[in-house]
C-alpha cells in the first residue's frame, strides 16, 4: 500500500530535546554494486551510463526458459568483503526467489539470499571525531549476502518522483548486476552521536570496499546506497520501538542527515502521543526531509522460497583461506602508515578522514603532489566547493590526477596559486584538462622580462610617496607596488620576479 507525504510539513522536535527525552537505534543496510565486468547470472555487461536498456538478455530480462548461472567473480568478491568484515564464511549457501512486485524487476522476483547468506556474524569498527576527542564505536554485522541489482525507474514530469510523474520509464541495464548487502545488527548506545556513527560507518565502509577493489563504491552513481533503519524508545527501556526505513541515501552528508532527521520527526510524534508506523521513507536531499512512501513489509510476505534454478555454493576452505591472506592492509593501520609516511599531525590527519579525502589525497600525492599540497587542495579549495554545492567531495567531477597535475603547473612557475582556483573552476566546468584550461582561458603567468618591467614603471610612477619610502629603505612598501603590477596583469605576473625588479629599480 503507497501512502503521499502530508501536505502538511510533520512537526520535528529539535535534537537536543529529542535526545533528552528518547534513545535512538540504528540498523544500516548498505547495498554496494560490484565491479564485474558481466552481471550476477548472465553475461551482460555492467558499465554505467550506458543507453537504456541496451545491456540486457533473456536471464536478466527474466523471460521464459532463460537459466542464470552464477558469476565466481562476484561469489568471490562476497567473500572477501565478508572476511574484511570479520565474518563468518558459510561453507554451504544457497539463492533464494524473492517474490514482489516492482515495474524495475522484470521477473517479478529478485535472486537473493535469504536465511543461508554467505557470510555473518561479523563486526568491524568506527571512529568518531568529537570536540572531546575520537571515540571507537563497534558495529556488529549480521550478514553481508548475495543478491542481484533491480533496474532503474524514471519518472517524468515536475517532481521526479513517481506522484505527480506524467509518466514512467524503465531502464533494465542495472537489472542483474551484482550486488552485496552488508546488514548491521542495531546499534545502540551511540546517544547524541548517532548520526556521526551512521555516516562514519558508510565512510568506513567506502574506503574498505575501494582498498579491496570490489567496487568503485560511487555514491552519486548509486553503486553504493544505504538504507537508514531508525527507532526511539524512552530512556531506560529495552524494548525496540518501531522502525522506519529510508531507502536509497545516496552521500555521507545525507545518510547523516537522514539519521538526524528521523530523530526529531519520530521524538516529536511520540511526544504528542502519536505512534510510529513501519514504513519505507524517502529521503528528500533539496528540503532535507522524509517523506512516507510504502508500509513496510515483513520476510514471510516476500514468500521466499529456494531458487531451483542454481546449485547451492559451498566454497572450499582452502579457498576461503586463501583470500583471508590475501586481503590488503586494514583501514585504521593503512591510516597510521599513511599518517607517518605524509609526516601529518593527528588533527590534520582527523580533518583529512573526516573531510572524506583521505583516498583522494593519497591518489594525488601518488599522481605526484607532495603530500602538503594535495591536502592543501583537498581539504581547502575542494572541500569549500563541495560544501558550497552540497555534495560530498568525492562528488566532484575533478580527479586526483588532475589536482596533481594543477599542483605541477604551479611548481612549474607556469601558474600561481591565485591562477591555479581559476583553473580549478574550468575543470569542475567540463572545460578540459588543467593545461586546455591554461590555454583557453590565457591564464599563465606571464614570464616576459619586458613586460613585467613595463609595469613595474608604471606602477612605481603612479605611486611615488610608496617608491620614496622603498627607497629610503622600508623594503616592506613593495607589498603595494607588488599588489599594483598584480592587478594590472590580472594576477598572471610572477610575484617573486616582479618584487626583484622593484628593488632593482628603486636601490
Amino acid at each position: 500500500m503507497s501512502a503521499v507525504g502530508s501536505a502538511t510539513a510533520p512537526k520535528v522536535m529539535s535534537y537536543d530535546e529529542a535526545l533528552e527525552r528518547f534513545d535512538p537505534v540504528m540498523g544500516l543496510e548498505v547495498h554496494v554494486e560490484l565491479n564485474t565486468a558481466s552481471k550476477m547470472f548472465c553475461g551482460c555487461p555492467t558499465e554505467f551510463g550506458a543507453e537504456p536498456n541496451t545491456q540486457v538478455c533473456p536471464v536478466c530480462l527474466g523471460l521464459p526458459g532463460a537459466m542464470p548461472v552464477v558469476n565466481g567473480k562476484a561469489v568471490e568478491s562476497a567473500m572477501r568483503i565478508g572476511l574484511a568484515l570479520n565474518c563468518e564464511i558459510a561453507e554451504w549457501c544457497r539463492f533464494a526467489r524473492k517474490n514482489y512486485f516492482y515495474p524495475d524487476m522484470p521477473k517479478n522476483f529478485q535472486t537473493s539470499q535469504y536465511d543461508e547468506p554467505i557470510a555473518f556474524e561479523g563486526f568491524t569498527e568506527v571512529t568518531v571525531d568529537t570536540a572531546d576527542g575520537s571515540e571507537v564505536f563497534r558495529v556488529e554485522i549480521e550478514r553481508a549476502h548475495m543478491e542481484e541489482d533491480t533496474g532503474k525507474s524514471l519518472h517524468v514530469g515536475t517532481s521526479g518522483r513517481i506522484h505527480g510523474a506524467d509518466y514512467s520509464l524503465v531502464d533494465y541495464n542495472r537489472a542483474g548486476i551484482p550486488l552485496i548487502e552488508i546488514v548491521t545488527k542495531p546499534i545502540e548506545g551511540t546517544g547524541d552521536k548517532a548520526p556521526l556513527v551512521a555516516k562514519a560507518y558508510v565512510a568506513h565502509l567506502r574506503e574498505l570496499l575501494l582498498g579491496l577493489g570490489v567496487s568503485d563504491v560511487r555514491m552519486e552513481q548509486g553503486s553504493m546506497r544505504c538504507d537508514v533503519n531508525l527507532s526511539l524508545r524512552p530512556h531506560g527501556q529495552e524494548k525496540l520501538g518501531t522502525r522506519t526505513e529510508t531507502k536509497n541515501v545516496n552521500s555521507l552528508r545525507s545518510v547523516e542527515r537522514a539519521v538526524r532527521y528521523e530523530i526529531g520527526r519520530q521524538a516529536a510524534l511520540l511526544a504528542d502521543g502519536g505512534s510510529i508506523t513501519q514504513e519505507t521513507r524517502h529521503w528528500h536531499e533539496d528540503t532535507g526531509v522524509t517523506t512516507s512512501g510504502r508500509e513496510k513489509s515483513d520476510a514471510e510476505d516476500y514468500r521466499y522460497f529456494p531458487e531451483p534454478d542454481l546449485v547451492p555454493i559451498a566454497p572450499s576452505r582452502d579457498w576461503v583461506d586463501r583470500l583471508k591472506s590475501e586481503l590488503p592492509e586494514p583501514p585504521r593501520e593503512r591510516r597510521a602508515r599513511l599518517q607517518q609516511e605524509w609526516g601529518f599531525s593527528d588533527l590534520e590527519m582527523r580533518d583529512t578522514v573526516g573531510a572524506g579525502a583521505l583516498s583522494l589525497v593519497e591518489e594525488t600525492i601518488a599522481a605526484g603532489a607532495s603530500p602538503a599540497a594535495a591536502r592543501k587542495w583537498w581539504l581547502s579549495e575542494m572541500a569549500r566547493r563541495a560544501n558550497e554545492q552540497g555534495v560530498d567531495i568525492a562528488e566532484l567531477p575533478v580527479t586526483p590526477a588532475e589536482v596533481a597535475r594543477v599542483q605541477a603547473l604551479v611548481d612549474e612557475g607556469k601558474i600561481n596559486d591565485k591562477l591555479a582556483r581559476q583553473v580549478f573552476d574550468g575543470v569542475l566546468a567540463g572545460e578540459g584538462t588543467p593545461d586546455e584550461v591554461v590555454a583557453a582561458r590565457g591564464l599563465a603567468v606571464v614570464s616576459d622580462e619586458g613586460a613585467l618591467s613595463e609595469a613595474v614603471d608604471r606602477a612605481i610612477e603612479a605611486n611615488p610617496d610608496v617608491a620614496d619610502k622603498i627607497r629610503d629603505g622600508k623594503v616592506a612598501a613593495a607589498g603595494a607596488l607588488i599588489g599594483a603590477v598584480m592587478k594590472e596583469m590580472r594576477g598572471q605576473a610572477d610575484a617573486g620576479r616582479v618584487r626583484e625588479l622593484i628593488l632593482a629599480k628603486l636601490s
